[in-house]
Parts: C-alpha cells; sequence; structure tokens
C-alpha cells in the first residue's frame, strides 16, 4: 500500500470523462492527500490542457494522435504518449493506483499493463471484467495487486462482503434504477432518440454507459463483472428494479440476514473508497438523509420488454469467449443507435443477431477473446449496415 508519510500517486486513465472529472475534483478536495501523476484521454485536449495545467502531472496521454499533435507537451511539462497505444504506456507508469474509467473494450489491455507493473487498480470500466474477468484476477492475484471496484453496486457489494467469507454468501442483488423508460412496454420505445435514452432518471453518467441503463444491459454486464469480482457463480447474482438509487446494493446470507450499502447518487463517493481504501475518509459534501426518504421500492426487471439482460445472463452461464461477444456486440450497436444508425429496440435485435452467429469457444486465453471481440464487430457491424 501507499506510504502514508506521503500523497498516493494515482493515474486517471479516462480523464475528462464523467468518472475522470469526478475523481480529480476528489483530488481538488483534499490537498495534499493525493498526487496525480499521468492523466489520460481520448481527443478532448481542451479538457486535458486545463487538467495538466491545475495538477501538474509527470505524463499525458491522448490515444487521438491528430489531437495529440495540438498539445505542446514541452512547455506544459509533460511527457506525452500519443496512438493506441498510449493508455497501456500510461498505465505501465509506477504509482499506487491506477483509475480505470476509460469506456469499453479498449481498457482491457492498459489494465493488464497497469497490474503487470504492480500497480494497485481501481476500476470504473466494466467492460474488460466482461470479456476477460478471469484473467484480470488470476494476474492480479499473482502480482498481488488488489482491484477496488468504483462502479457504485459493486463498490457496495465489497463494502458489504467486509469481514464475511463468501462461502456464506446466499446471493447478491445487484439495484437497478430501470432507466429512464422503466414501466414502459417495448411497443413504445421505436422511436426512442439518443437524448431521451442517456436521460437518465438519478445519475449523471457518460452516454454508452446511460444508454446501457436504459435496454438494462448495464445490469447484464455488471453481472459478469460480479462474478469475477467476487469470485462467485452466476446464479448467486440477482438483479432488482430499485427506482430512488438509494440502496446501491444487497448482499444476503445464508442466515436470512441482508446487508444493503445506502448512500446518495454521486460517484465521488465510490472513487473516494477505493482511491483511501483501507482507510475510510471524511467526506466533505453532501451526505443522505434518512429523514427526506420518503420510500424503498423494488421490483422484478422486465426481460421481454429489455431483453438485453437475459442475453447477457445466457452469456454469463456459457462462459467462456461469449460474454466477450456479447460486449462486442453491445458497443458496437450502442455506437450506431448514438450515431443514429440504428434505431433503439434495434439494439438488442443485434446483439441476439451476433451472439447466434458467433460461436464461442470454451478456450480462455486473452488471443481467444481478442479474436472474438473482433469477429463479433465485425459481424455487428454488417449487420447493422443492413439495418
Amino acid at each position: 500500500m501507499a506510504n502514508p508519510n506521503r500523497p498516493k500517486r494515482i493515474t486517471i486513465l479516462g480523464s475528462t470523462g464523467s468518472i475522470g472529472r469526478n475523481a480529480l475534483e476528489v483530488v481538488r478536495r483534499y490537498p495534499g492527500r493525493f498526487e496525480v501523476v499521468a492523466l489520460a484521454a481520448h481527443s478532448n485536449i481542451h479538457l486535458l490542457k486545463e487538467q495538466i495545467e491545475e495538477f501538474h502531472p509527470h505524463y499525458a496521454a491522448l490515444t487521438d494522435e491528430n489531437a495529440a499533435k495540438g498539445l505542446d507537451s514541452k512547455s506544459m511539462g509533460v511527457t506525452l504518449f500519443s496512438g493506441p497505444e498510449s493508455l497501456s504506456q500510461t498505465a505501465s507508469v509506477s504509482v499506487d493506483t491506477v483509475l480505470c474509467a476509460v469506456v469499453g473494450a479498449v481498457g482491457l489491455q492498459p489494465l493488464l499493463a497497469a497490474i503487470e507493473t504492480g500497480n494497485h487498480v481501481a476500476v470504473a470500466n466494466k467492460e474488460p471484467f466482461v470479456m476477460a474477468g478471469r484473467l484480470i484476477m488470476e494476474h492480479a492475484q499473482a502480482k498481488g495487486v488488489h482491484v477496488l471496484p468504483v462502479d457504485s453496486e459493486h463498490n457496495a457489494i465489497f463494502q458489504c462482503l467486509q469481514g464475511h467469507n463468501k462461502r456464506d454468501v446466499r446471493c447478491i442483488h445487484l439495484t437497478a434504477s430501470g432507466g429512464p423508460f422503466y414501466g414502459r412496454p417495448r411497443n413504445t420505445l421505436e422511436n426512442v432518440t439518443p437524448d431521451e435514452a442517456t436521460r437518465h432518471p438519478t445519475w449523471d453518467m457518460g452516454e454508452k454507459i446511460s444508454v446501457d441503463s436504459a435496454t438494462l444491459m448495464n445490469k447484464g454486464l455488471e453481472i459478469i463483472e460480479a462474478m469475477w469480482l467476487f469470485g462467485l457463480p452466476e446464479n448467486l447474482i440477482e438483479v432488482v428494479i430499485h427506482p430512488q438509487s438509494i440502496i446501491h446494493s444487497l448482499v444476503e446470507f445464508n442466515d436470512g440476514s441482508i446487508l444493503a450499502h445506502l448512500g446518495v447518487t454521486d460517484m465521488k463517493f465510490p472513487i473516494l473508497f477505493a482511491l483511501t481504501w483501507p482507510e475510510r475518509v471524511e467526506y466533505p459534501m453532501h451526505r443522505l438523509d434518512l429523514t427526506t426518504v420518503r420510500e424503498l421500492t423494488f421490483a422484478a426487471p422486465d426481460f421481454q420488454a429489455f431483453p438485453c439482460l437475459g442475453y447477457a445472463r445466457h452469456a454469463a452461464a456459457e462462459g467462456g469467449t461469449a460474454p466477450a461477444i456479447l460486449n462486442a456486440a453491445n458497443e458496437a450497436a450502442v455506437t450506431a443507435f448514438c450515431e443514429r444508425r440504428l434505431p433503439f429496440l434495434s439494439i438488442s435485435d443485434i446483439v441476439r443477431e451476433v451472439r447466434e452467429r458467433c460461436t464461442a469457444s470454451q478456450e480462455y486465453s486473452l488471443e481467444a477473446i481478442l479474436a472474438a471481440d473482433a469477429e463479433a464487430r465485425k459481424t455487428a457491424e454488417i449487420l447493422i449496415e443492413r439495418q
């Protein structure tokens, strides 16, 4: 762990995104506790420049090489990495903790690179775990690296499991708000726009995760992520709709006891926990006022209206490269929807068709996973063009 007598040295992959910006707000509110060593983004050069000027990292990265040409690294006093390999190069810089907050499968190789260096990781990027969760956890164990979940649901489960044996777990309950279309029949969603799909009722999130929440695919991906993070089989992980988003997840034990994690809908809470664990640091911002909580309601998910959740559960049960195929198909379909090349309801159709056309392998190697990912993306793009 970090030396308690010096600031914790951190790298943020995806510093200009929603999680990255929240993480830097945490750093801003705790002067002297953290040292930002490296920041990485895709193409938002203007915001990255502002972050460099404020936090003075030693390293910076832009995966978009054209955008990188506009950053004068020498005058800004940083070593600049650019291009497709820049995330892995940044993740390989030796620090205390790497916060992985990029979106999608692109985060897999940098996550593995961070672990290989011996950096502890705080993970807000669920797609690598969906693709290769077993490889990640085995690699982390071999390197003696801690993997701290930043997703509010998995962070909640991590906290509820502290001091308990996973053999005593009867079930994990992942809570879901239901997204912006909770309670609506599927036949009313045909003409949904990206603006509507990303208008989440309780969380302020990035575009891709907001659309995944609207289709409930996000919860399916979280089932697979939870399997590997907590070493539990798919049949011990359930999803429950909780529109208030006050309970972030629950753990039910064999004796009938259920532990729940409650909190406000603010990603800075799980980010702070992951960056300061095993300490609990006083939070100088707003708290949950229980006297204002009027109701806590729960419901079963509607698998017919939101079939992506079922597709994810089937992929989790099949194992091998099936989750990688599912994830790649979903990423391609969500991108096409956000670019208005695909109707909302066709996201689940593309996922189902790709799963039917691409045969999953039980070989569980990085090479097999990446090959399955590439094949699924190619198949998805062909199907999207035919829409």
